[in-house]
Parts: structure tokens; C-alpha cells; sequence
């Protein structure tokens, strides 16, 4: 299985064409990048499964998570509204007249669904090979599954890491900037009300991962409040069950779909540059 993270595609489309926002160009890109990676991986993984973002649950646990991330965007000159509705559009397409499953639902990110879907290959002895396409370090985590590798749109090279179970406890204590997720020294609005982290240092993080098992010995009550917060916005283990069952039962109700669209959606849309390798579409 190939999961690909369809926001990452488009995301790594928009900033290496120029963050142009043009329909056409920006549809192209999109495809494209789904092209290669199917072409790339299909004879060793199979069928490409397409992951979505939806408003994700984090947030009503989480109230700041990725809350400075529309502040950003509301004070660049990007017109992301253009932006994410061409991304929108082109999901849509992809849905109606490309041969992958697209997988989304309304409480859950790519991250949820790429996990979700990676367990469920994995469990039970079924052990399926899964590629990734995500730039996203979030799921070096998955890699504790032997069979799961990640390919970054953006850098071109495989993200690996030889510890994966030691990265994820590292990633809760440190935080994530980037998601609004403030290290366990630090309050819950430290990124919303431009507060400075408290520094958390590799002694303290070496005595944590020493001590995993019994974190209520080696943390004050405040810091052990605080793990619990960030485990539950970083660990792809903490999914609600209630999630991970309705993901599953979106992927395993979709009909397998034909490849027999692709051609006469491509010259509809005029990417005449990729009709003439039509066939890179083609799925599993």
C-alpha cells in the first residue's frame, strides 16, 4: 500500500512552483507528483490510498493546537482561501474520476487515517509493506512497524530513524512548534500569546526516557500533566477508537475503483502533458 498525505503534495506543489495559486498550474503540479509516486512504487506496494485533512478532534481536547497557524496565514499576502479551494477542487476530482480511494472524515487529519490505516496492515500478522509520501516527521513513529518507510515530497529522500519508539518520547517532551504543541516545562498558551518555552534541557529529557515506566517518580505533577496533554497530540497510538473505526470503514466500503477514467479527466481538464503517460496513473 502507498498511503499518500494529500495536503503534504499539495503544500510541497504550492512552495516549489512559485506559491502560485492559478487553477490550472497548480492542478498539473498536484497530479504530477501523484504520477511519480504511483509510478515509482506501485510494483512494490500496490494500491495508493489518498489521506485527507478534516477539522481534526485534537482540537477540542487542545484548544491552541495549530491555532498560530491561520493567524500566520491571515497576515501573508498568499490568498490561501484561492489556494485551498483549487486543493479542495482537485481532491474532489480525485475522488470522482481517479482510481484511488480517497479517505477522509470530518474529525480526523491525514495523520489519523495514514496511522489508522498503517495498524490495520499491520495487525494481526498481516504485515503488508507500506511507503508513506508525507514529509512530515510525525510518522517516523510508524516506523516502529518494519515493514512501514516514508519518502518526503520536499526533500527527495527518505525519512528513517533507527530509534523510533526513543524519537516519539522526545517528540512529546520537546513539543511541537509547529502544531502549537508547547514542550512539557511550557502553559498551553505559550505559542498563542508569543510566550518564550521554558528551556528543557537533554539532562532532564535523558532522565525521562530513563524512566518511561514510572514518569510520576522523575516529573512534579504540573510536567506530568503536561506529557499527558502532548502524548495525546503526538502519539498516533492515542487516536479515539471510535476514529479509528469509522477510517477503517470508509476505506473497506469503497468499491474498488476503474482505471477507465483517467484519460478523458486528464484532456477535460487540458493537462496535456500528462496524458501522454496516462498509464503512470494506473493503480496497484
Amino acid at each position: 500500500m502507498i498511503i499518500l498525505d494529500y495536503s503534504a503534495i499539495c503544500m510541497s506543489s504550492f512552495f516549489a512552483r512559485g506559491s502560485s495559486s492559478e487553477e490550472g498550474l497548480l492542478r498539473h503540479f498536484i497530479l504530477n507528483s501523484i504520477r511519480m509516486n504511483n509510478l515509482k512504487y506501485r510494483d512494490k506496494y500496490g494500491e495508493m490510498i489518498i489521506a485527507c485533512d478534516g477539522r481534526s478532534w485534537r482540537k477540542d481536547y487542545f484548544a491552541e493546537y495549530k491555532a498560530r497557524r491561520k493567524k500566520n496565514r491571515d497576515s501573508s499576502d498568499v490568498d490561501w482561501e484561492q489556494v485551498f479551494k483549487v486543493f479542495t477542487k482537485v481532491r474532489e476530482e480525485l475522488d470522482e474520476h481517479m482510481p484511488y480511494k480517497v479517505i477522509c472524515h470530518p474529525n480526523a487529519e491525514a495523520d489519523d487515517i495514514i496511522a489508522t490505516l498503517i495498524r490495520n496492515t499491520q495487525e494481526f500478522g498481516k504485515h503488508e509493506p507500506v511507503m508513506i509520501v508525507s514529509s512530515d516527521k510525525d510518522f517516523v513513529q510508524l516506523q516502529k512497524y518494519k515493514n512501514v518507510e516514508q519518502w518526503s515530497p520536499l526533500t527527495k529522500k527518505f525519512i528513517a530513524h533507527e530509534n523510533p519508539n526513543e524519537y516519539l518520547y522526545e517528540h512529546i517532551f520537546k513539543g511541537d512548534s509547529g502544531d502549537g504543541v508547547p514542550n512539557v516545562l511550557s502553559d498551553d498558551d505559550t505559542f498563542v500569546s508569543e510566550k518564550r518555552q521554558t528551556p528543557l534541557s537533554k539532562k532532564k529529557i535523558s532522565l525521562w526516557l530513563e524512566n518511561l515506566n514510572d514518569l510520576e517518580s522523575v516529573m512534579t505533577s504540573q510536567e506530568l500533566r503536561n506529557y499527558h496533554r502532548n502524548e495525546k497530540m503526538i502519539n498516533l497510538d492515542k487516536i479515539p477508537e471510535n476514529i479509528y473505526s469509522e477510517i477503517i470503514d470508509n476505506y473497506e466500503s469503497q468499491p474498488k475503483k476503474t482505471n477507465m477514467k483517467i484519460l478523458n479527466y486528464l484532456i477535460t481538464r487540458r493537462c496535456s502533458q500528462l496524458v501522454e503517460c496516462v498509464g503512470d496513473f494506473k493503480n496497484g
